[in-house]
This record gives structure tokens, C-alpha cells and sequence, in this order.
């Protein structure tokens, strides 16, 4: 986002910044872009910032409350939403309640309470601008069409490091997913991401995450949703119409274009970045995602359907078993045998509430730690 402000500094002014932990870089950000407002997630982190900040005209605010003194700052008219899970639904809900547009990166917030930030949205006039290159490209085949004559959205997933191997669109037979380490895990063959990112892009939660997002972005069911594997990740993703026309949205696999997108929404400006080359780009190949092997796509599709508080249990749950994988404390196929257990032995509640949403995303947490037994062996079943 800030490679973006600062390519077109006479389009785009940062006027506050906000980092969980990193105080180094979100000081050296500041020094750099001067905003009026930074704050830092973790309070006992303030001082530091505010020594590394120096005498500069910015000020310094941390915890919960900086989060939403940066998401509501008066003097911003957009807010850029990239927090990692769904530590991201607050702010969002403050900035929505302030009027600002959004521009909005962490597909968790609409996973977890998508129904209440929409309603919200609408109430307040807000537009909610999608920063995933997948939604992006959505966003941009349906602007100017009528969402009823949507008939099937096609989300393209690149296949992460064991959805394309061998050439084949499914991980041949001999590919032993029990045995991946969070090394190979991580080895993302196309994006750079964060490690949460990567690791639900290789079990494809990541696809999951995105239908449940795309229901509430563009208002329809999961059944017109529909996951393809594209390895070239030039097609960013479809729509088909019900007149049979079919509309996509290409480019480089770099998300700068998205972001500039959603940033400068709807006006478009030289990016200065590489284009696609039509006549270099070869052959587009897409395929079906092998759900047996990867059954977390069947875990989306179900919380999707049930709605409620069932995602929100997806996510959470999610979040606790990718982080013990990467602790080296389950295995990579206990990723989503954690988030269905969680799922099973949640009723979800129908029409929730923010506060039943948050009580039912901090039970998932608790459940799902809950079923390991803290040693490398895996989950108790």
C-alpha cells in the first residue's frame, strides 16, 4: 500500500499509520511519510515508537483505542483494512460508524461478521472496496452490471504449493500431504504473503475464506461461487452472466494494481507497472480443486451455507490450527480436522449479534486449542 502512496504522492496522502508489533518498521514508515497519527497494538511498545518517532509533529497512541483513533481519524476519507484475522472487525465496524470509505484487505472481517458489516455499511452510506486481487477482479467485472444477472462467479486460485504439482491441476496420488512441513508449506510458488496467508493458500482455506467473503461483497449464495485452479495467476477471477457472457479480469500477479485500485476507486491512473504481454502470455489453464485432498473448501462451503456464527468458528479455529502447525504441533492434515471438529461441536446462532459473534470466535479458539495435547503427535481425537 505505501509503494503505492508513494508512486502517485500527488494522489494519495498517508495521514495515519497503525502496526501490531513491528515498531521498527511502522517508525521508519512514519519518518518517512509523515502522517499526523500513528499507533502500535501493543501498548508496551508506545514509548519505544515515540522515542524512534522523535520530535516530528506525530502523534503517538497505542492499543485497542489507537487502532480505532487511526480508523476513525476525521481528517482521513478512506481507511485501508489489512490486519490479520479477524483482530481487524473492530476498526473496521469504528471507520464504517465514522463514514469512511474502505478499502478492505482482511477477508476475515466479512468471514467472521459479514452480515453485520454490511448491514452497517449500507446503513451508513459506506462503500466497501475489495483489496484481494480475486475480489478485486470481481469488483471490476460486475461495476456497472445488475447484480441479479449474476449467474456464477468463478474465484481462481492459484493451487499454492501442492494444488499444481507435476503439471497435473490435482496433487498427484504420491504426494504424501501427512508428511509437509511448515518449510514447504510456506514455499507459496507465486505470491508473497504473510505466514497465515501462505499456509491457508496451501490447505486452500485461503479459496474458502474468499467465497464467504464474495457472498456478502456482491450479494450471492455460495452455490454461485465456484473455485478453479489457474497456475499462471493472470486470470484474477470471472463472472459469468446469465446471458452466457463471460467477463474477466486479467494481470500480473502483483498486488500494487488491486491496491491502487481500491485506493483511487473509481478513477484509474498510470501505475507505472509492468503490463501483461497478451502475445507472451502462453496457456491459461484452469481446472477443478481436489476437494478430498484438500477438504477445507467443504468446511467453507458448509459454514457459508449455515451461516450464523458457523464462520466465524471456521476462522477462529483456522487461525489456532494454522499457528500450532507452524509450531511444529500438528500436522498439516490436522489443519482442517481441527476446524471440523470445532464446526461440529458448534450450534451456531442464526441472525447474530456482534457480541455473539465475538463469543463465538473466542469459544473456537479455546475449543480448538483444546483438542491437542501440547506435544508434536498430533490431535486427540
Amino acid at each position: 500500500m505505501l509503494d503505492v502512496a508513494a508512486r502517485l504522492p500527488e494522489k494519495i496522502e498517508v495521514v495515519a499509520l497503525a502496526a501490531h508489533s513491528n515498531v521498527e518498521l511502522l517508525a521508519q514508515q512514519a519518518r518517512r511519510f509523515r502522517p499526523r497519527l500513528v499507533s502500535i497494538g501493543d501498548e508496551s511498545l508506545e514509548p519505544e515508537l515515540r522515542r524512534l518517532v522523535g520530535s516530528q509533529g506525530i502523534e503517538v497512541v497505542s492499543g485497542d483505542e489507537g487502532w480505532e483513533a487511526v480508523a476513525t481519524a476525521p481528517y482521513a476519507d478512506k481507511v485501508v483494512v489489512s490486519v490479520a484475522g479477524t483482530a481487524g472487525l473492530m476498526p473496521t465496524l469504528a471507520a464504517i460508524e465514522a463514514g469512511k470509505e474502505i478499502a478492505l484487505a482482511s477477508k476475515e472481517v466479512l468471514v467472521a461478521a459479514g452480515e453485520i458489516v454490511s448491514d452497517r455499511a449500507a446503513e451508513q452510506g459506506v462503500q466497501i472496496v475489495p483489496i484481494d486481487s480475486e475480489h478485486s477482479a470481481i469488483f471490476q467485472c460486475l461495476n456497472g452490471e445488475d447484480p441479479t444477472s449474476v449467474e456464477k462467479i468463478y474465484l481462481t486460485a492459484s493451487g499454492g504449493p501442492f494444488g499444481w504439482l507435476g503439471g497435473d491441476l490435482k496433487s498427484p496420488p504420491g504426494t504424501d500431504l501427512s508428511a509437509v512441513t511448515p518449510e514447504q508449506a510456506l514455499a507459496h510458488p507465486t505470491w508473497r504473503m504473510g505466514r497465515k496467508v501462505t499456509i491457508d493458500s496451501a490447505t486452500l482455506m485461503n479459496k474458502g475464506l474468499e467465497i464467504i467473503e464474495a457472498r456478502w461483497l456482491f450479494g450471492v449464495g455460495p452455490d454461485k461461487i465456484e473455485v478453479v485452479i489457474h497456475p499462471q495467476s493472470i486470470v484474477h477471477s470471472m463472472v459469468r452472466f446469465v446471458d452466457g457472457s463471460l467477463i474477466a479480469q486479467l494481470g500480473l500477479p502483483d498486488m500494487r494494481l488491486p491496491i491502487q485500485y481500491a485506493l483511487l476507486y473509481p478513477e484509474r491512473y498510470d501505475s507505472g507497472l509492468p503490463r501483461v504481454n497478451i502475445l507472451e502470455v502462453g496457456t491459461l489453464e484452469f481446472g477443478a480443486p481436489d476437494i478430498q485432498r484438500f477438504p477445507a473448501l467443504r468446511l467453507a462451503y458448509e459454514a457459508a451455507r449455515t451461516g450464523g456464527t458457523m464462520p466465524a468458528v471456521m476462522n477462529a479455529a483456522d487461525e489456532v490450527a494454522v499457528q500450532l502447525f507452524l509450531d511444529g504441533k500438528i500436522g498439516f492434515l490436522d489443519i482442517a480436522r481441527l476446524v471440523e471438529r470445532a464446526m461440529e461441536a458448534h450450534p451456531a446462532v442464526t441472525r447474530p449479534t456482534l457480541e455473539d459473534i465475538l463469543a463465538a470466535d473466542a469459544w473456537a479458539r479455546e475449543f480448538t486449542a483444546s483438542l491437542t495435547g501440547g506435544t508434536e503427535v498430533g490431535i486427540r481425537l
